[in-house]
């Protein structure tokens, strides 16, 4: 449960520091940048401390990152600019769970209680009024039906992608392992970093003539913000995120750290200045509320 609050958290700040690097050098240089400096340092780390490109799980966190952190995140990216940034981050997060606990339960058999089920709800009704579309605050952009294909499938990369993992995870045990999260982490970053990297490549050619990437010329804060961003995000959020799987169902895991967007309100106060409102606030305490209660029930 601890690695599932330490996701939130560092993931709440890559998000910060994403939008800071995407202004900075544009989204393709940022999101290839930070898997890249994602995959040297985790590299790194796995090689040297923990089993590298070894172990009987290796297979499946691949194929978990390429299902969530390429497939997933490339149906988020295209969900943004006709959902808004509130119905997408709601449809990844929330549809994420009940896809996850209905394909963890048919392939492995894990069954979470009453009690879990209950709280996971809570969880996810305090983002849902956090994050809600009103005509008070409605979405920033024109909504368009295809959004909502591209909202659903990347739950589903997010809920599968966690699901394998958990299938990873029990591979390794089979086999008499144990997989550290830096290790875990190293080996779905380089399947996310495969269809990320085709998907950005043929995008770049295909744009090249249109002019499409308007971002200014690379500078050194740039590249400060892409190294921070993934060393918050890709580096320790996804190494605690296979920590807290390893250990933890992903019907349990994904309430909490679907909180993420909640998260982000206190450090967007604290770093840009920007007040929550109070519809925002209100649905953040109950989701806290029950991530508590969740991490209590049995």
């Amino acid at each position: 449960m601890l690695g599932a609050f330490l996701t939130t958290i560092f993931f709440s700040l890559s998000t910060i520091f994403a939008n800071r690097s995407i202004t900075a050098v544009g989204i393709t240089r940022a999101n290839l940048g930070r898997l890249l400096v994602a995959l040297v340092c985790l590299g790194a780390l796995a090689h040297g401390l923990g089993r590298g490109l070894g172990g009987a799980g290796r297979n499946w966190f691949m194929l978990s990152g390429l299902i969530g952190m390429g497939l997933g995140d490339l149906a988020s990216f295209n969900a943004l600019p006709v959902l808004g940034s509130r119905l997408s981050i709601l449809m990844g997060q929330c549809l994420a769970v009940p896809i996850a606990i209905v394909a963890e339960w048919l392939w492995i058999g894990t069954r979470l209680s009453s009690g879990q089920f209950l709280w996971g709800t809570v969880i996810l009704g305090g983002v849902a009024l956090a994050l809600m579309p009103t005509p008070k605050h409605p979405a920033r952009v024109r909504v368009r039906p295809i959004g909502f294909l591209w909202g659903f499938l990347a739950a589903a990369g997010q809920g599968l992608g966690a699901v394998v993992s958990r299938r990873a995870g029990e591979a390794a045990l089979q086999a008499g392992e144990s997989i550290d999260g830096i290790t875990a982490a190293y080996q779905r970053t380089i399947g996310g970093l495969a269809i990320t990297a085709a998907f950005f490549i043929v995008r770049a050619l295909v744009q090249r003539r249109r002019a499409a990437e308007t971002a200014a010329p690379p500078t050194a804060r740039g590249h400060l913000w892409i190294l921070v961003n993934a060393l918050c995000g890709a580096v320790i959020g996804v190494s605690c995120y296979q920590w807290a799987l390893a250990t933890t169902p992903s019907g349990i895991v994904l309430p909490i750290v679907a909180t993420t967007p909640l998260v982000i309100i206190p450090f967007s106060y604290l770093l840009e200045g920007e007040r929550p409102a109070g519809r925002s606030i209100i649905g953040g305490a109950i989701a806290v509320a029950g991530a508590v209660a969740l991490t209590l029930a049995r």
